[in-house]
């Protein structure tokens, strides 16, 4: 393949030598590996605005320890513990594991972000067939919108003062 493909021919006989030899293919495919520490453990980093978690799963019995809380008792709001149970619903493994996260920064809105994402980029690093499922959904990608800067001559970020001619 090293030659320049300059027609439509030369694609056709590229498609054919790579139709005939799919090993070539799946060589150059990426390869996800499990990884996991000495105690079965996989740990990932989330965050989300100004709140960073890192985040270690294992197997267990769906056990949530946020800060050395249980997951109701620190995240008292039932939106915030739906929020952290959705990577576990996607990937099809409710109840399956146990998570061990500490978190810093922010609110706990943002804290509940950031410690679904790093469930999410634990679960993929545990077991990268539930990657695909948690792709999709949008998990492992970090959401980067963060709280705009305050400028001056502005009341707040975009906000003017009250504007009078006279």
């Amino acid at each position: 393949m090293a030659e320049d493909i300059k027609t439509l021919d030369d694609l056709k006989d590229v498609v054919a030598e790579t139709a005939d030899a799919p090993e070539a293919v799946v060589e150059t495919a990426i390869k996800y590996v499990a990884i996991r520490d000495e105690l079965g453990r996989s740990y990932a980093t989330g965050k989300r605005k100004d709140a960073v978690a890192r985040v270690w799963i294992k197997p267990g019995s769906g056990k949530v320890v946020v800060n050395g809380k249980e997951m109701a008792v620190y995240f008292a709001r039932p939106v915030l513990q739906m929020i952290l149970r959705q990577p576990f619903t996607v990937a099809g493994v409710d109840g399956q594991f146990d998570v061990m996260a500490t978190v810093k920064g922010g609110g706990l809105s943002g804290q509940a972000g950031a410690v679904k994402h790093g469930i999410s980029k634990a679960l993929q690093l545990y077991d990268p067939s539930l990657r695909a499922a948690l792709k999709a959904a949008g998990f492992l990608t970090r959401d980067s919108r963060v709280v705009e800067r305050k400028k001056f001559g502005k009341a707040k970020a975009r906000k003017s003062f009250q504007f009078s001619k006279r």
